[in-house]
């Protein structure tokens, strides 16, 4: 980031799937402000990454085991953010339309981050952090427009913002605010296999004002404003961050 700092020094931070992609942006950034970042993976220890996870507390939490989810709160003594960033699509490689498919991408995506906001709900209530504790989730642009190859992540990103709405109107009462950011098409692992291809490319980039697709380090900076005092009058909101994809015609 050029210009812009947040100071996150003395917040305890978790970011799911922080091992990789955008969470793992975003993990830095928090870091980078102060922050004690806790980044949960799918893999057994942090040895299992390729990428350094040495500034992070590593818990290993799937998103469809609830034990999982409940062990990572409880090892936390505090809490002031939750970024609710771990995902999949197309898990295996497998079709969404797949009934079985579908249901695992609704769990990972949308029951997966509901129970872990859950799950840390009295941590974040017991937070003195300036303007508030906050949940992050992560949405889409599936969100918002049907992707026909990914139904059930579809669904479940649409889910991540009426869960936004929903939660931000139930927690304000306890001081814990619940955003959101929708990312448009990000250079990551999980949009690799798509990207050598023009003709899933071109008609998304042509559609894209700003001509080209989002880094994980354009993604992070948004997170940290969401979470951060100045956006303390900010709650139940969706942040797109898109390079004006959904207003274009």
């Amino acid at each position: 980031m050029s210009g812009v700092t947040f100071d996150f020094a003395g917040a305890a931070v978790l970011v799911t799937g922080g091992t990789s992609g955008i969470g793992h942006a975003i993990a830095h950034e928090f870091a980078r402000a102060g922050a004690t970042v806790t980044v949960t993976g799918t893999r057994a220890s942090a040895s299992d990454y390729d990428v350094d996870l040495s500034g992070f507390t590593f818990r290993r939490c799937r998103l469809d085991e609830p034990a999982e989810i409940d062990a990572v709160a409880s090892s936390l003594e505090r809490l002031d953010v939750v970024v609710n960033n771990a995902g999949q699509n197309l898990p295996g490689g497998r079709n969404e339309y797949e009934p079985d498919v579908f249901e695992e991408c609704v769990t990972v995506n949308l029951t997966g981050a509901f129970r872990m906001a859950t799950a840390a709900r009295d941590l974040l209530a017991a937070s003195a952090f300036d303007g508030g504790a906050s949940v992050v989730n992560l949405a889409s642009m599936s969100s918002f427009f049907g992707v026909e190859m990914v139904p059930g992540y579809g669904a479940a990103k649409a889910g991540v913002v009426g869960l936004t709405k929903t939660l931000s109107v139930a927690w304000a009462k306890l001081g814990i605010r619940v955003n959101a950011v929708a990312p448009g098409v990000v250079e990551t692992n999980m949009t690799a296999p798509m990207l050598p291809y023009d003709a899933l490319t071109a008609p998304l980039l042509a559609r894209t004002p700003l001509g080209r697709f989002a880094t994980p380090d354009e993604i992070a900076p948004a997170v940290l404003f969401l979470a951060s005092p100045a956006a303390r009058y900010i709650t139940g909101a969706t942040l797109v961050v898109d390079g004006g994809f959904s207003v274009a015609g």
